[in-house]
């Protein structure tokens, strides 16, 4: 079994434990203020600069282990600093089993009032709901680890509650699973989820698939500003990092150095 298959299969199973009547959930999602915009604020900085940032709050990973982030906490100031280093958006990670997450990350990034990517494994109409709730702009959705029936309802789901949706591919073929939706929002991620492996020219590849009218974000093995000069060449919007930023001696040099500034 995959580092895939073994995180879905975990979060598939905590959705069917979940004994939470949606109805009230969704009611409780929809009287939730209204988040800033995810797919606008990638927009408007990519209209007057080569690329936008959605810098990542991670405190480790299955492939690398907990980071020592001790040095970052709490997660308001270590937002803060992405935001004041030039972030655009933030991606927080809400999965305590495999990411070593802390629940309340999310809400407390989101005093920086910068757009947040729930940054987890969506497999259920809760999820979408909870996104909501816990206060971010958008939500991800993983081509390879949902159903073309569940990619419609979570999407539509997403869109009526007021949130944008990222969905993230890893090829050309995923795409056109997901392209008679008109995704606002496609991520390319560059690390195989089934082995963890980056592959540093993946978004390059899958980049041409993708229409104009797309915003197209890359993810994952960004560590330096040629990396990012390569991506904005191949039509990318944003980049979404985490690991390098996080795992660098000043973090607010390497933001600003990945945006060329």
């Amino acid at each position: 079994m995959t580092y895939l298959d073994k995180i879905i299969d975990f979060h598939r199973q905590r959705t069917q434990a979940d004994r939470r009547n949606i109805y009230a959930v969704k009611e409780a999602a929809q009287q939730k203020p209204m988040p800033p915009s995810f797919a606008g604020s990638i927009q408007k900085t990519s209209a007057v600069s080569d690329v936008a940032l959605i810098a990542e709050i991670k405190r480790g990973s299955p492939s690398k282990g907990q980071f020592d982030v001790s040095g970052l906490l709490p997660v308001e100031g270590w937002a803060q600093q992405y935001a004041e280093a030039g972030a655009n958006c933030l991606s927080v990670l809400t999965d305590s089993q495999h990411f070593f997450a802390e629940p309340e990350d999310l809400a407390s990034a989101a005093k920086t009032k910068l757009p947040i990517l729930r940054k987890d494994f969506t497999v259920s109409q809760l999820d979408v709901l909870d996104a909501k709730i816990m206060g971010a702009s958008a939500v991800l959705l993983i081509v390879a680890a949902l159903s073309d029936q569940e990619l419609e309802e979570f999407y539509g789901l997403a869109t009526e509650i007021g949130i944008d949706s990222l969905f993230e591919v890893h090829s050309d073929e995923e795409y056109r699973r997901i392209k008679h939706l008109a995704p606002k929002i496609v991520g390319v991620n560059q690390r195989d989820l089934q082995s963890f492996e980056v592959d540093i020219n993946r978004a390059v590849e899958v980049a041409v698939a993708l229409e104009s009218t797309t915003i197209k974000v890359a993810e994952s093995g960004i560590e330096s500003r040629k990396d990012v000069e390569v991506l904005t060449k191949a039509g990318f919007d944003a980049i979404l990092v985490g690991t390098s930023i996080v795992e660098s001696s000043n973090i607010q040099e390497q933001i600003r150095s990945l945006l060329g500034s």
